[in-house]
């Protein structure tokens, strides 16, 4: 992988991580754009490090709170949310490793995801905020994260729109679904690194200079986008990535169906 590869697909992670545009389902279709199916392992669990870097900067106060008080309301509400989504992860492992390798649902995922941007710019405008959350909500959404392991299905799309439709105040929930990543991440990351010391993934890719710089890259992308995202929720509308994902899937169906170029059934 070339330095400018590196940098280019830290900064698409990076943005596409807290954009509601899905950072997986761009890494794969960028990935098999430029022909990187080898070693890619390593490093998507470098960039996925470097996004969270960029929660903790944006994030570190309400982090830092958490730590000392771990049993108060916000660290429950994170633990319940992250066990729906590891339950998921564990029990379709196979299924969402398959469907990253092939690519063939990718087109009509971002259509979907298309379509949850658009609801969640519509959902009315509520006043919950940590006080007021549920755990019932928390489980809503933790188990909205868990569908989003699909490569093309926004995670922060998913998760903000179910935490809208539940009252949230819409600066908390984009707080809430950013954080509540934090223990998924950590744990899709310790997983990965496993396979990868264990030998159970051949090919898994090697740690240099490039991968760094992509990492770091990622990790700056993350923080503007996180601040940008914030900034939208609450005095605009998301509806513009919705026509965005809209176009991509459109474009790599007509591929799927048509072409038959990058991604064939």
């Amino acid at each position: 992988m070339s330095l400018l590869e590196a940098i280019f697909l830290g900064v698409v992670q990076g943005l596409t991580e807290f954009l509601p545009i899905s950072s997986s389902g761009h890494l794969v279709l960028f990935q098999r754009l430029f022909g990187l199916e080898e070693g890619a392992l390593t490093f998507d669990v470098l960039l996925h490090f470097g996004t969270l870097i960029a929660v903790f900067a944006v994030y570190w106060r309400d982090i830092v709170e958490i730590v000392k008080n771990p049993f108060g309301k916000m660290a429950r509400l994170i633990l319940v949310g992250a066990i729906p989504t590891a339950a998921i992860g564990l029990l379709f492992k196979d299924l969402f490793d398959e469907l990253f390798a092939s690519g063939a649902t990718l087109g009509a995922e971002f259509v979907i995801t298309g379509v949850i941007i658009w609801w969640a710019d519509s959902a009315r405008r509520g006043s919950k905020g940590v006080r007021e959350m549920g755990y019932g909500d928390a489980m809503l959404i933790g188990t909205l994260q868990g569908a989003a392991i699909l490569p093309a299905i926004s995670r922060s799309g998913l998760t903000i729109m179910g935490a809208l439709f539940r009252g949230l105040d819409r600066e908390f929930a984009a707080k809430y679904s950013f954080l509540v990543s934090i223990p998924v991440i950590l744990g899709a990351n310790l997983m990965e690194i496993k396979d990868i010391v264990t030998g159970e993934v051949a090919n898994a890719g090697t740690f240099g200079m490039n991968e760094l710089l992509g990492t770091l890259a990622a990790a700056v992308a993350g923080y503007f986008a996180i601040k940008y995202m914030i900034r939208l929720i609450v005095k605009k509308g998301m509806r513009m990535f919705a026509w965005y994902v809209w176009v991509l899937g459109g474009l790599i169906l007509f591929d799927q169906i048509v072409t038959k170029v990058y991604f064939h059934f």
